[in-house]
């Protein structure tokens, strides 16, 4: 991934679940806040709800690819988490990938854009 770092702090993901802004789908729901840093950082979750640990290896494989390929189309600066429902389990690659194109970046670029950058702490 070529702007994008992994985030993996326990602090970091609460924040972003309470403080962020979110969006839903059927296959996903996607948190975003802006971050202060000239890269995104990444997180993907994927709750023992969607099933045993190679349904949930999967979910988080199916999001990562769906991520590296929209990457260069998404705003620079920010967090993002991704959490995976049970549908995506049932579901080929492409479909994920072609929702993630067509809808997912556009959203996540309409959300970024309504974050007020004057009013956040530092």
């Amino acid at each position: 991934m070529l702007y994008t770092e992994i985030l993996n702090e326990n602090r970091d993901f609460l924040a972003l679940y309470k403080k962020g802004k979110f969006t839903a789908c059927k296959y996903s729901v996607i948190y975003i806040r802006p971050n202060g840093r000239p890269f995104n950082r990444l997180g993907i979750t994927a709750g023992k709800k969607i099933g045993n640990a190679v349904h949930r290896n999967r979910a988080k494989r199916l999001i990562r690819l769906a991520y590296r390929e929209n990457e260069t189309e998404m705003p620079v600066g920010i967090d993002i988490v991704i959490v995976a429902r049970t549908a995506i389990c049932n579901i080929k690659s492409t479909e994920y990938c072609g929702y993630m194109k067509k809808y997912g970046t556009a959203e996540i670029n309409r959300m970024f854009s309504s974050f007020d950058f004057d009013k956040r702490k530092k």
